[in-house]
């Protein structure tokens, strides 16, 4: 799936601030392409990764998380990467009690889960920073955390660490029902890309697909048809 440029992690939620938009429009494309992918065997755990860095999964976790509750799914988004944790900023919330707090105190992700300014929408943030956040995601306590929080919640997404940078990323993978993976167009060489899908399959990580980030419509002329189709929907339909 192709969506347009990423953007700043100050105006990551695009789907709040142009819901009309084609970026907005590609998350909720991304949502029905992952329900039609768990048609047979649903997923109600997701990781959301990337090969490296600055590739855009956290604004993709973000908005994937919007439109998803604003289709009356009951989402708890889970910050999980514990080295370089986000979420928390991107949604104005506090970071003081979180994953790693449910994980060593034996609480759920219910009891630790903060109500965010979207209705059914529920951010865990990373909490405090542990020193071996590998261990912990692959951890038993993390897969009873999460069949515990398939009671209370009706899908689970993870924003994870990219896989070439830690082992965590390929623990959790290891854990969910399903991994979407985010690859920043002209960013990684296609072996990298390749050979992180390897590394998560190996682990029995089941992928259900790869969202390409930051695309030049432009450049590709897929902007222009793509855009005018767009608008020729929207364009003419008058304010809600």
């Amino acid at each position: 799936m192709r969506t347009p440029s990423d953007v700043s992690r100050t105006q990551a939620l695009v789907t709040e601030t142009d819901p009309r938009s084609p970026a907005a429009e590609a998350y909720r494309t991304l949502r029905t392409n992952i329900r039609f992918a768990g048609l047979d065997n649903p997923c109600r755990s997701i990781a959301i990764t990337s090969a490296g860095p600055g590739e855009g999964k956290t604004t993709t976790a973000a908005n994937f998380a919007v439109v998803a509750a604003q289709a009356e799914s009951r989402v708890c988004l889970v910050d999980a990467d514990m080295r370089r944790p986000a979420l928390h900023r991107v949604f104005g919330v506090k970071n003081v009690n979180g994953l790693t707090t449910a994980l060593l105190e034996g609480g759920t992700f219910r009891d630790v889960a903060q109500a965010t300014r979207f209705p059914n929408l529920f951010l865990v943030s990373s909490g405090p920073l542990p020193p071996n956040p590998a261990e912990l995601v692959g951890s038993h306590r993390m897969h009873e955390c999460i069949e515990s929080a398939q009671k209370d919640f009706d899908l689970i997404l993870f924003d994870s660490p990219p896989v070439i940078s830690v082992a965590d990323a390929l623990a959790l993978s290891a854990q969910c029902d399903g991994v979407v993976l985010v690859v920043r167009s002209g960013k990684m060489p296609h072996a990298v890309v390749r050979r992180t899908s390897e590394q998560i399959e190996a682990v029995k990580g089941r992928i259900l697909g790869i969202v390409l980030n930051s695309v030049d419509l432009r450049r590709d002329g897929y902007y222009y048809d793509y855009y005018r189709y767009y608008t020729a929907y929207y364009g003419a339909a008058k304010p809600d």
